[in-house]
């Protein structure tokens, strides 16, 4: 109950950005969770080999990558619900045409569009949910913002693999999956009712006088030392997500023969675990401080993704899946929060920007590898390999962060971040 009340005194407190902001962030991660279980199964119905589902994940995190810093730099220029909009209207209509192109070429073309589009939403939101809350809020604000956005996967995961098995028993497979990602692209584009009624207070011009002396002050050196200290961390975490992530759908399929509802159901309640687990996170964080409780969440997500990598019982590798997961997961906005809390106000969008820069560019590297490494080893040593890899990046990395950032760890009982809004 104490928990309770304390989500639900912080949530009060939200003004009506924050509210709505949740309401387009939940529509644009139900299509996007329809269209990440399901897409891989669409390219594989047309009839093409994984190696291709590894060109066209690889080729959204790559234009993901290349354009997340100018996105960031625009993003702090010409304001967060400019881009939001653009990036909302431009991903949902790339979304529906992704449902019904079927050539290769055509696949990774639009592929790489999505990576663009859905780009200028990633690196504004961030941003804007900070610069519209109090720094007491951020912390609880993150977690909340995460495990919105998890769960609203979680939705869109169980819709994906139950419309296509239900549109199964009436049509033929390739149009079922079309169906199913049509539908996820138009819950995509519903989010731009409550982008358009964001109410974004842009701040007073700076002359480039001013622009020039401030760049020459210790807060933006700073900035700059943190942003690139979190990306090496990220880019660690990154390889290790693009080698497994997008295809756990596919191992679900290939080593254990699971139905597309059944493969729904798993995903969707990992990413319910996760968002359980964001929603406590900030309880670990009064007794650890925010470094060590990121570190100790990772830590302990290796064990169950390695039980996931060896196992031959689809319920043990279910329920190392979720316990990954959502160990794994739950140190991202804790994560998110202590950059926001360390990077000066006006380079906020392009810490975001390179933070997801680099996890990209490990998707958009490692995609083919993983693909490649399944391919010549079968789906039992295959995946044990990758995930075994993975599990080497994600001690390296967390390791990393550990060592560079311990002297940040401050267990706190207030939540207060140092600087202001």
């Amino acid at each position: 109950m104490a928990l309770y009340q304390e989500w639900a005194a912080q949530i009060k407190t939200y003004n009506r950005n924050i509210r709505l902001t949740f309401v387009a962030n939940i529509l644009t991660q139900i299509g996007l969770g329809i269209f990440m279980v399901i897409y891989n199964f669409y390219i594989r119905e047309l009839g093409y080999n994984e190696l291709v589902n590894g060109k066209v994940i690889a080729m959204t995190s790559l234009a993901t990558a290349l354009i997340l810093i100018p996105a960031g730099i625009l993003s702090d220029k010409a304001g967060r619900k400019k881009l939001m909009l653009y990036g909302a209207v431009g991903t949902g209509l790339i979304l529906f045409t992704r449902s019904i192109v079927e050539s290769q070429s055509l696949l990774i073309l639009f592929a790489f569009g999505t990576g663009l589009a859905s780009a200028f939403i990633q690196v504004s939101i961030i941003p804007w949910l900070a610069e519209n809350s109090k720094p007491d809020q951020r912390v609880h604000l993150f977690s909340i913002h995460f495990a919105v956005m998890t769960g609203a996967n979680v939705i869109g995961s169980l819709l994906g693999g139950i419309l296509t098995d239900l549109f199964g028993m009436m049509i033929p497979g390739l149009e079922s999956i079309r169906y199913t990602l049509i539908i996820g692209a138009f819950l995509f584009l519903a989010a731009l009712i409550p982008i358009m009624k964001l109410n974004e207070k842009r701040p007073p011009r700076i002359s480039a006088s001013d622009i020039k002396e401030k760049t020459k002050g210790i807060p933006h050196k700073a900035s700059f030392k943190i942003i690139l200290l979190f990306a090496v961390a990220q880019l660690m975490i990154g390889f290790g997500a693009g080698l497994v992530i997008p295809y756990l759908n596919l191992y679900f399929a290939d080593r254990f023969m699971a139905s597309n509802s059944l493969i729904g159901l798993v995903i969707s309640l990992g990413q319910g675990a996760t968002a359980v687990a964001m929603i406590i996170g900030p309880m670990v964080v009064r007794r650890l401080g925010e470094v060590r409780a990121v570190v100790v969440l990772q830590m302990l997500s290796l064990h169950f993704l390695l039980l996931t990598a060896y196992t031959e019982n689809f319920w043990l590798a279910a329920l190392g899946f979720l316990f990954r997961q959502a160990l794994m997961n739950a140190g991202n906005p804790i994560q998110m929060s202590l950059m926001m809390s360390k990077v000066d106000d006006s380079m906020k969008g392009l810490a975001n920007s390179v933070n997801q820069m680099v996890f990209n560019l490990g998707w958009a590297v490692m995609g083919p590898v993983s693909t490649g490494i399944v391919l010549k080893y079968g789906s039992y040593w295959g995946y044990a390999t990758v995930f075994t890899i993975t599990a080497g990046l994600y001690l390296v990395g967390s390791t990393y962060f550990f060592v560079v950032f311990k002297t940040m760890d401050k267990p706190k009982s207030g939540m207060v971040n140092t600087k202001p809004a």
